[in-house]
């Protein structure tokens, strides 16, 4: 059996192969495409088992089949699986912008809403019906055919010019290497990242084994040499060609410039068939910020609070500079290392000093323990058909032992994957005729793997990431609900998505979660006290700086998606200088090509929705200051099952079932304020 068509259990990675893929694609497309046709054909009256429940079955194993395609694209890219993907991508593509198009699926759903059935359905079945005809509407189903024809062909050049844009990012990132011959030349560099480039050297060949240290810009080559490294001109070396990926400074087959263009003008075509005034209208509509104008005024609120702040880190950061480094006017590339050393100075303490106790199995550990103690669940390592020798499998299982749901975690870099992290979906929670599917999430992350023999190390804002996409995680996987279309992050409003992962990151700042979860590698002595206040104390450092720049990132994209003419004379780099000027205490220089590399809004699902991290931060703030509020009664402080329990209840567990905010009320009891994110960014 084709291993991709197999669906009794989990993928089947081992056995999956680039040839594969187009007969299990054509074979599930064409028997979704007869199963549509035999439910619109249907003369009964439509209803949940009848109708919508097949149509959801079929689309499932449509979903899983390609799902599993999608994901090792993004993990194990190879001139052979990404032939075949972009081959099989229009075909998928089309399929769903024809469903979103079906006149016939269309009159079904109205006639489903409309009938008597509707008011007995559960509140979660009615809500996918909801978002079913939302969804059609935005989908062009209500265009007439010629219009129609067209909004289906920008669905698949826009699919296809997104997988391009990751693809050039990718390939522009691995086309950079530097060998390094003099180790003078990485004075400042950690011992273990040394170590790193040294072996990377050998393994690929770059050097006789005696000398030679190889960096690339993969995040963990990438971050430590901005951080650390004394070696100025490394450093601007290192950032000019990481700032100018996928630019017209490399390559002209991987540049990005003029897709960005024809992205947005697709999607500003798209809009204006629908009848919207643009894009950022129509992304708003399945979120919980209603127009552009109300995410734009909390963008500007956000940053007006924020502004004072960066200004004040920037000029503390540039006195610093002049006075103990002798640098009068610092630069990009020279910020990080510039922060590092200034972090040193005011706190006593470095980065590289608390990542000796960041021990990737020992933080696991505590992730896990922090779960446990939480909601009262039990993970455990497991096996699975894995991509990669480095990814592992673990399940969640309740007090009774019953199975919750399961995960692979895949933590390291690698050529063949993409940068970034993220958590995506392999099965999603539903009831079936076997009774209910467990629930299987992919987490991604790009850490750097083990080397000397000893276990990865972690810097805790790497801890901090690996919190936050487990959070996304236990979204998807302690879902309760049993209906597909809205169990999990199925449903959820995009900028409430990120709720539960930010909601997590608080936890890395607690003491009673880092005392289980450190070992020094060297001596196996836990985190001391003074270190972890020391830490704490500097959570805020440069808060003001961190905030301004997502603030002027989510800028860019709801004005490049609301009010920026494509063809009116302005490249998008102009407008995000001209964003800069307004908001921001950093300046690039003129080289910087950031929209070439925002994969986040143009090959992801970000597009006029990236202000849905500081929207989803208030919210997630705010819900975890009940945990503080109630820990001055409780005797595990912060770590109180009960609101673990409830939290579990009214977020984690209703997926898409409700509105976000009905379920942040039904947790905390109100409306949420701004006021818990300012004071946890130090800026009350």
């Amino acid at each position: 059996m084709n291993p991709l068509l197999d669906f009794s259990g989990l993928p089947r990675y081992a056995e999956v192969q680039p040839e594969h893929v187009t007969p299990a694609v054509e074979q599930l497309l064409a028997e979704n495409r007869a199963m549509v046709e035999r439910l619109v054909a249907d003369p009964a009256p439509p209803s949940w088992d009848g109708f919508a429940a097949p149509l959801e079955d079929g689309n499932e194993r449509l979903s899983r089949a390609w799902g599993q395609v999608s994901h090792l694209h993004s993990v194990l890219d190879s001139p052979e699986l990404r032939e075949v993907y972009n081959e099989n991508l229009p075909k998928i593509t089309q399929y769903y912008a024809e469903l979103g198009q079906h006149a016939g699926l269309y009159r079904k759903f109205k006639a489903l809403a409309a009938s008597a059935e509707y008011a007995s359905l559960a509140p979660a079945r009615r809500k996918i019906v909801d978002n079913e005809l939302r969804d059609f509407r935005l989908g062009g189903a209500e265009l007439p055919e010629d219009s129609k024809a067209r909004f289906m062909a920008i669905q698949e050049e826009l699919a296809s010019l997104s997988a391009k844009f990751e693809e050039n990012l990718l390939d522009a990132t691995n086309a950079w290497s530097k060998l390094i011959e003099d180790e003078n030349d990485l004075a400042g560099l950690p011992d273990d990242v040394k170590q790193m480039f040294a072996e990377r050297a050998r393994a690929d060949g770059a050097s006789d084994g005696t000398a030679g240290w190889k960096l690339n810009l993969q995040a963990p080559s990438f971050l430590p040499v901005m951080q650390f490294c004394a070696n100025r001109a490394l450093r601007e070396e290192m950032y000019r060609a990481y700032v100018t990926r996928a630019s017209e400074f490399g390559p002209e087959n991987l540049d990005n410039t003029p897709l960005i263009g024809r992205i947005v003008r697709l999607r500003q075509e798209a809009a204006r068939l629908l009848d919207y005034p643009d894009y950022a209208h129509v992304s708003l509509v399945p979120k919980m910020a209603q127009t552009p104008a109300e995410v734009l005024g909390f963008l500007d609120e956000l940053a007006r609070r924020a502004k004072p702040y960066a200004e004040r880190d920037m000029a503390e950061l540039r006195e610093f500079a002049a006075r103990e480094l002798d640098l009068a006017d610092p630069q990009a590339w020279d910020l990080a290392y510039v922060s590092e050393k200034l972090r040193e100075a005011r706190y006593a303490f470095s980065e590289q000093e608390v990542k000796q106790y960041f021990q990737e199995p020992r933080v696991l550990a505590g992730l896990f323990r922090l779960i446990e103690t939480l909601y009262g669940l039990a993970i455990r390592e497991s096996q699975a058909p894995v991509w990669h020798e480095s990814v592992k499998f673990f399940d969640i299982r309740d007090r009774a032992g019953e199975l919750v749901g399961q995960f692979y975690l895949d933590l390291h870099a690698r050529d063949s994957k993409r940068g970034g992290a993220w958590m995506d979906d392999a099965i999603t929670r539903r009831r079936t005729r076997g009774g209910i599917q467990t629930p299987v999430a992919y987490l991604n992350c790009n850490f750097a793997p083990p080397v000397g023999g000893r276990p990865a190390l972690l810097t805790h804002d790497e801890v901090i990431t690996l919190f936050h996409e487990f959070g996304h995680g236990l979204h998807h996987l302690l879902t309760r609900v049993e209906d597909l279309g809205v169990s999990g992050i199925n449903g959820v409003e995009w900028d409430a998505v990120e709720l539960p992962s930010q909601f997590m990151e608080n936890f890395c700042w607690e003491w009673d979660v880092l005392k289980h979860m450190t070992a020094r590698v060297d001596t196996g002595a836990p985190l001391p006290r003074d270190l972890f206040d020391k830490m704490l104390a500097a959570k805020n450092f440069q808060a003001g700086m961190q905030t301004l720049r997502q603030i002027e990132f989510s800028l860019f994209d709801m004005h490049l998606h609301h009010d920026f003419d494509p063809d009116g004379g302005r490249s998008a780099l102009e407008l995000l200088n001209e964003i800069r000027r307004q908001v921001a205490v950093v300046i690039p220089p003129a080289y910087n090509r950031f929209p070439n590399n925002f994969s986040h809004i143009f090959a992801g699902g970000y597009a006029a929705g990236y202000y849905s991290y500081k929207w989803a931060e208030v919210l997630s703030a705010d819900a975890y200051s009940l945990f503080e509020e109630e820990a001055q009664s409780h005797v595990g402080g912060v770590l109180n099952p009960d609101v673990g329990h409830r939290f579990w209840s009214e977020i984690l567990a209703q997926g898409g079932s409700r509105p976000a905010i009905e379920s942040f009320k039904a947790f905390r009891g109100r409306e949420p304020t701004i006021d818990a994110l300012l004071r946890h960014n130090g800026m009350a």
